[in-house]
């Protein structure tokens, strides 16, 4: 547990565990159900891919969770995630904007389109260079299912480990997908102070 009051509960989710309950049985071990074990009123405000590890914020009452709801939809929730990726990356930072839709014959794989995709847009800045990797830090401004994949992806640096994009070699460069949700910043529900959390990463 990163953080807990009245409002709020922050937790780090590990890489390889649900943010919800899936439709088969053997999927109902999820970040929720524990969080409700510990905490019968907390309510989900929003996701991490089963394979991204860190942030994730749940509400403690229903007026938290409308006030948490809409500062993600206009987009007042501030992000940063560290990545690892494939290759080396020249261009030190720098915005990625290409628009994403799900692809559905081969669903949940998401795909760039430009005639029927939404909009979405990640800022990213190099932090460090490896052997054959580099550690990027990135600002998703919009919030699309496996947007932060999808776009290193497309940029020709696919993330480490990532089972659904990378291709075999680099897939095999890590035990886990090298994405974690390390700092998120809102406004706090109650008296509107800007809040600021971390999870330290974990790679």
């Amino acid at each position: 547990m990163l953080h807990h009051d009245d409002d709020l509960l922050v937790v780090d989710k590990p890489s390889g565990l649900l943010s919800v309950p899936g439709k088969a049985q053997h999927h109902a071990d999820c970040l929720e159900a524990r969080v409700k074990a510990a905490f019968s009123d907390a309510l989900l405000v929003h996701r991490l891919d089963l394979d991204t590890s860190g942030i994730m914020v749940f509400a403690m009452n229903r007026a938290a969770q409308r006030h948490l709801g809409l500062q993600f939809e206009r987009r007042h929730i501030e992000k940063r995630y560290i990545a690892r990726v494939s290759g080396r990356l020249v261009t030190q930072t720098g915005q990625i904007d290409l628009p994403l839709i799900c692809d559905w014959p081969n669903r949940p794989l998401q795909k760039v389109d430009w005639d029927l995709g939404k909009a979405s847009q990640t800022r990213f800045k190099v932090l460090s260079h490896e052997a054959n990797a580099t550690r990027l830090a990135l600002f998703p401004k919009t919030g699309r299912s496996h947007q932060l994949r999808v776009h290193c992806l497309a940029i020709g640096h696919p993330i480490l480990g990532d089972s659904f994009y990378a291709p075999p070699d680099v897939l095999a460069l890590a035990d886990r997908l090298q994405l974690h949700a390390e700092t998120l910043s809102l406004y706090h529900p109650t008296g509107g102070a800007r809040l600021h959390l971390t999870a330290a990463v974990p790679f």
